[in-house]
């Protein structure tokens, strides 16, 4: 897998469903250990609550859930089925619950947990993790509009903007769309423009 989603940062929302209390955090977590670490956090920061339901993914190694005590099916699985269904990797999702004295039944204890992990994702947001190849590109004013949308056409990124005699551009591309870029860019300006080439590097970028 060259390329794979991951949280963009940590991630926190709430709501009350029939006064039961719900919490949903994200956390972006490279390892099991990571991932456990965080589980141990919220366990002592929400000592006092009645559920503290549970899922993580990590890449190339384990997934996990946890019911916390809700009935079987109900909480950990909605919760893992939501960080799978946003693609996430290197994620770890606790739905903390204080319970209001309202029993939601199985179909809206399901319900709930799937919401609270869904609106911690949403404010976590979502990265695209992937190798991207560094581009130096030199180009006239004239071009500056066209060669912006061409880089995004190609889903790549200006990373800086350099304004001198000419615009310098530096850019990330994704490494299987840098040659097909530098190309595009030589044809539409007959050879006038070109880019230069620099390091590669393995990192995260938000998605729009």
């Amino acid at each position: 897998m060259k390329e794979y989603l991951v949280p963009t940062g940590d991630g926190e929302a709430q709501f009350i469903e029939r006064r039961s209390r719900f919490i949903g955090h994200i956390f972006l977590t490279e390892t099991e250990e990571e991932a456990l670490a965080r589980l141990k956090q919220m366990r002592e920061q929400y000592w006092d609550a009645t559920h503290n339901v549970y899922a993580y993914i990590i890449r190339d190694g384990a997934t996990r859930f946890s019911d916390d005590g809700e009935p079987g099916g109900t909480a950990g699985m909605p919760v893992l089925q939501v960080l799978q269904r946003e693609e996430l990797y290197n994620v770890m999702c606790v739905v903390t619950r204080y319970f209001g004295g309202i029993l939601l039944g199985a179909g809206g204890l399901v319900r709930a947990y799937a919401h609270g992990a869904k609106i911690a994702v949403d404010a976590a947001g979502r990265s695209i993790k992937r190798i991207w190849t560094n581009v130096y590109l030199p180009c006239p004013y004239s071009w500056y509009e066209r060669i912006r949308l061409e880089v995004a056409a190609f889903g790549g990124m200006i990373r800086e903007t350099q304004f001198g005699a000419d615009v310098g551009l530096d850019l990330l591309l994704p490494e299987e769309q840098t040659q097909g870029f530098l190309e595009r860019v030589t044809d539409l300006s007959a050879g006038t423009i070109e880019g230069l080439i620099g390091k590669q590097e393995y990192r995260a970028f938000p998605l729009p």
